[in-house]
């Protein structure tokens, strides 16, 4: 395999790996604290799914990079060539969305587990639930969008 093959499929696993683990972490968190409710009050499970949702979005932006690497290079549908430079490069732009995805991912998991609380409490307050884990998801979406622009700029 040649080496900048390599570090292009590096960047790749970075981005996919690290945005799942933490959007896995993050949902799992979530869903752990609406179950208690859930099983309590099996009304409120529509409120509760989109806190149980939301910290999946990262691995979804994760998995956008990855497959945008992959077609870049020529991995998917093509011979792929990158050179150790543009290899390295891929790999860089991957970390952006890998490391805000997997920290984002886990503080939105542990938020919508506080919002999941708060619903339980009062069903009304639920969309301040909301809003308050998407503040979160704009630090996703800045990583997201920086890796985007530097892949489709290699």
């Amino acid at each position: 395999m040649d080496l900048g093959l390599f570090f292009a499929l590096l960047g790749v696993a970075f981005a996919v790996v690290f945005s799942g683990m933490g959007s896995s972490k993050g949902v799992g968190i979530a869903s752990e604290a609406a179950s208690g409710v859930i099983a309590d009050d099996p009304s409120k499970f529509g409120k509760l799914l989109v806190l149980q949702l939301l910290p999946g979005t990262q691995g979804l932006y994760g998995l956008i990079i990855g497959v945008m690497v992959l077609l870049n290079t020529g991995i998917l549908g093509g011979e792929p060539v990158p050179d150790v430079i543009t290899g390295l490069q891929y790999w860089a732009a991957c970390l952006p969305i890998a490391f805000a995805g997997y920290f984002s991912a886990k503080s939105q998991g542990r938020v919508c587990a506080v919002g999941v609380n708060l619903t339980a409490k009062r069903p009304e307050e639920s969309s301040k639930a909301i809003v308050s884990a998407s503040l979160i998801e704009l630090y996703a979406l800045l990583g997201f969008i920086v890796s985007f622009l530097i892949v489709i700029n290699i």
